[in-house]
C-alpha cells in the first residue's frame, strides 16, 4: 500500500493474539488502532472514543459479529463495519452486505488485503457522510399530487425487470425509491445491494463492481466477488451513476447488455442476473453531450426514468412531513409525543429547505432533542432556525400568528467593548456551542454530531481542539 492511510480502526475478537498482530500490522501503516475482546465493549467503546472504522470477528462468544453489525448499524450509520471469518462463502457476504456490512474479509488474512479493505471502507465512508438516507420506517410521506405520482410509477416499475433510473436533487429520496423498486418487485426476496460510485476511485470502484481474482493486483490475496454478483437474483442499486469515469462506463455497460462480467485478473466470463437501479442527481442529457457520459449507456439506464420532485415543488407535503418526522424523533430519543403549533408549522414552511427531505429531517430531529417542553412554538422553531448555516427564520406577520425573533441591534457589536477580535468570540461560540449539544444529547456523542450538523470525527477533533476531551 503505497498511501498512507490516516484514521481510526476498532479491532473486536475475542483472541488477543488475532487484535495484537492486526493493529501491529495496522499501526505501521499509519492507522490508530483500539482494542475490544467482544461486542459489548466495542459498543462501550464507541461510545467514548471517535472510530472510523470496525474490523470485527464474525465468531465471538456473547454478542458475534453479525449481531456488533446489527448494533453499530443502528448506533453509529456512519461507522463502516468489515467482518473477518474462517468460513468466507458468498452467501455468508450477501448475508453480511444486506446487513450493512462494508465488507468481509477471509481468514487467515493477508497484510495487503486488509490494508486495502479498510482503506475501500475509509473511501466510502467519507463519500457517503453528505448522503446520509432518509431514516423512516414508511417509503413515502405526503399526499400530493407530484408524490402520487411518483409513487405510482415506482409500483409500476416495480413489477418488471427493466432498468430503472431516478432522477432528482440530493436528498428527495432516490435510496427509497430503490428499495420501494426492489420491495415491490418479484425479486423482493433477494439481495438488495447498493454502492454510492462518487465515494471511491476508479481502481476500488472497478473492485467494488466487478470482483477480483487472487493476485490481480497488491491487497489481492484471494478471490472476492463484486457487488455485481452479491446482487444476483436480486436487485443492485448505483447511487450517483453520473460520476462514474468513462473507463467504469464501458464495463458497466457489458455488464447491463450482456448480463455478463469478468473480475479483475480473470479470464472466466460469469453470469449474473442482476436487475439494476441508478440514480443521480447530475443532468446526464448535459453530460453526453460534454463527452463525459456514454451516450448508449445512458440509454441503457434511462429504460425507466423517473424525477423524484423537490421539497419545495409539493410544499402541502411538508406538514405531513413534519408532523411525521416529529414523531419518528420523538420514540427515538424516549420522549412523548410533541405539538407542533400553527405558527411553529407556518414558519417550517416559510423555508426553502434547498436540501429538501433529508435536511428537513435533519432539522426536526434537532429540534426534538434541543426542546425542553413538548409544544414546539414558532418561536421555538425560529430559535433552532436561527442556528443553522443557510436557513433563516421569516418574519411573518400578526395574522399568522408568530412573533419575530429578536433583530440584532445596530449598535456596537456584542465583545466590541471588549476589544475582542472576532476568533476569539468564534470559538468562545463554537465552544458553548458543544457544550449544550453533549449536555441535550445526554453526553451521546454521535447525538451531538448529529445536532450540530457534523460528522462524529470533527467533533472529536473539536473537543480536543477546545479541551472538552
Amino acid at each position: 500500500m503505497s498511501e498512507a492511510l490516516k484514521g481510526t480502526v476498532l479491532l473486536v475478537d475475542d483472541d488477543p493474539a488475532v487484535a495484537k498482530v492486526l493493529g501491529a500490522l495496522l499501526s505501521q501503516a499509519g492507522l490508530t488502532t483500539h482494542a475490544a475482546r467482544d461486542g459489548k465493549e466495542a459498543l462501550a467503546m464507541l461510545e467514548r472514543k471517535p472510530v472510523d472504522v470496525v474490523v470485527s470477528d464474525v465468531r465471538m462468544p456473547g454478542m458475534d459479529g453479525m449481531q456488533l453489525l446489527n448494533e453499530v448499524a443502528k448506533g453509529w450509520p456512519d461507522v463502516p463495519v468489515i467482518l473477518l471469518t474462517a468460513h468466507g462463502t458468498v452467501p455468508l457476504a450477501v448475508e453480511a452486505m444486506k446487513a450493512g456490512a462494508a465488507d468481509f474479509v477471509l481468514k487467515p488474512f493477508d497484510r495487503e488485503e486488509i490494508l486495502f479493505t479498510i482503506r475501500k471502507a475509509l473511501l466510502r465512508a467519507q463519500g457517503e457522510a453528505a448522503h446520509e438516507p432518509l431514516r423512516t420506517p414508511s417509503a413515502f410521506v405526503g399526499g400530493s399530487q407530484k408524490m402520487a405520482e411518483a409513487q405510482a410509477l415506482l409500483a409500476k416499475a416495480a413489477t418488471g425487470m427493466a432498468t430503472v433510473l431516478l432522477r432528482g436533487e440530493s436528498g428527495t429520496g432516490k435510496e427509497l425509491a430503490a428499495k420501494a423498486v426492489h420491495d415491490g418487485s418479484p425479486r423482493h426476496a433477494g439481495p438488495f445491494v447498493k454502492l454510492h460510485c462518487a465515494a471511491l476511485p476508479d481502481t476500488l470502484l472497478e473492485s467494488e463492481l466487478f470482483g477480483y481474482e487472487k493476485g490481480a493486483f497488491t491487497g489481492a490475496a484471494t478471490r472476492k466477488p463484486g457487488r455485481v454478483e452479491l446482487a444476483h437474483g436480486g436487485t443492485l442499486f448505483l447511487d450517483e451513476v453520473g460520476d462514474i469515469s468513462p473507463a467504469v462506463q464501458v464495463k458497466l455497460l457489458r455488464v447491463i447488455q450482456e448480463r455478463e462480467l469478468e473480475r479483475l485478473g480473470g479470464t472466466q466470463t460469469v453470469k449474473v442476473d442482476v436487475r439494476f437501479v441508478a440514480a443521480t442527481h447530475q443532468p446526464l442529457e448535459d453530460l453526453v453531450k460534454a463527452g463525459r457520459f456514454r451516450e448508449d449507456l445512458f440509454y441503457r439506464l434511462n429504460v425507466v426514468p423517473l424525477w423524484l420532485p423537490a421539497l419545495r415543488e409539493r410544499p402541502e407535503d411538508i406538514e405531513p412531513l413534519a408532523r411525521h418526522f416529529l414523531d419518528v424523533h420523538a420514540r427515538t430519543n424516549g420522549k412523548p409525543p410533541f405539538t407542533l403549533t400553527a405558527d411553529g408549522l407556518a414558519v417550517i414552511q416559510a423555508q426553502p429547505w434547498p436540501g429538501n427531505v433529508r435536511q428537513l429531517q435533519n432539522f426536526l430531529e434537532r429540534l426534538v432533542v434541543l426542546s425542553d417542553g413538548q409544544t414546539l412554538t414558532g418561536e421555538d422553531v425560529s430559535r433552532e432556525l436561527a442556528r443553522q448555516p443557510g436557513l433563516s427564520a421569516p418574519v411573518l406577520t400578526p395574522s399568522q400568528g408568530t412573533t419575530a425573533l429578536p433583530t440584532t441591534s445596530s449598535a456596537q457589536p456584542a465583545g466590541a467593548e471588549s476589544g475582542r477580535t472576532l476568533e476569539s468570540q468564534r470559538k468562545d461560540t463554537e465552544r458553548q456551542a458543544m457544550v449544550d449539544a453533549l449536555k441535550r444529547a445526554g453526553d451521546n456523542r454521535t447525538l451531538a454530531a448529529r445536532l450540530l450538523g457534523i460528522s462524529r470525527r470533527t467533533l472529536y477533533n473539536k473537543l480536543e481542539e477546545h479541551g472538552l476531551v
